[in-house]
């Protein structure tokens, strides 16, 4: 049965893993037994944390939800580097880990501060031709693809476990942290791919708080209904 309850308004999901963005959606229009509901910034299966479902009259305000910056954390393996350019890709190349020194490693994250240009990997979303560039490389095929200007703010170095760094970024919209990493990993010069990533933060929204998806699954749309942000709170949030 429907809720009478507003459905119009955003509402911050806790991503599980090995999962797609749009199961997510899928899930929540099942829970909430509505039809209009879209997501802001995929996350790839390998990923966690907030991805922010909008609803109802929330779907407008998406495109706007999606431009705001992001927080990730996550950890990266040197040595190896993938096809995907994470640990669900296939490792097509390994390396020796040198025992780089905290100092190296700062320097190799510095040098992705601030605007730069990223090229965005095969095995993403992009469209060449309008077709995915995720279907192209699964063919097999590579083909070259407009770097984009990004932007870090802020990182931090968590933990350093040769050859694991657990690190925090905080970066614009449009911003690939597999290709960061892949980055990092060639500049230290052993190479490095994506072990796992959680968002934390997208704009003024954080993942504290955001309904798990074990919630959206078992939990009565009345109780749901009161993780929804309505858009006056929306607007409040983001001090519009």
């Amino acid at each position: 049965m429907k809720s009478k309850v507003s459905l119009d308004g955003v509402l911050p999901v806790d991503k599980a893993p090995g999962m797609t963005s749009h199961d997510v959606v899928a899930i929540v229009r099942r829970a909430f037994s509505t039809k209009k509901v879209g997501h802001c910034g995929t996350l790839d299966p390998l990923a966690t944390g907030l991805l922010l479902i909008t609803m109802g009259r929330g779907t407008k305000i998406q495109d706007l939800l999606m431009s705001e910056d992001k927080e990730y954390t996550g950890t990266l393996r040197l040595g190896e580097i993938t096809d995907s350019q994470d640990a669900d890709g296939k490792v097509v190349e390994s390396r020796s880990v040198a025992d780089y020194s905290a100092e190296e490693i700062e320097q190799a994250f510095h040098k992705f501060m601030g605007d730069f240009y990223q090229t965005p990997p095969m095995v993403s979303a992009i469209k060449k031709n309008g077709v995915p560039l995720y279907k192209l490389a699964r063919q097999g095929k590579s083909v070259e693809r407009e770097p984009r200007l990004v932007h870090v703010y802020a990182f931090e170095i968590k933990a350093i476990r040769l050859p694991e760094i657990d690190f925090r970024v905080v970066c614009s919209k449009g911003f690939y942290v597999r290709t960061y990493v892949h980055d990092i990993g060639e500049v230290l010069g052993c190479g490095a791919h994506l072990q796992t990533l959680r968002r934390t933060q997208s704009g003024k929204f954080s993942v504290e708080g955001a309904v798990t998806i074990e919630k959206l699954k078992t939990s009565s749309v009345e109780s749901l209904t009161e993780h929804i942000l309505s858009l006056p709170a929306v607007s409040k949030l983001r001090g519009a």
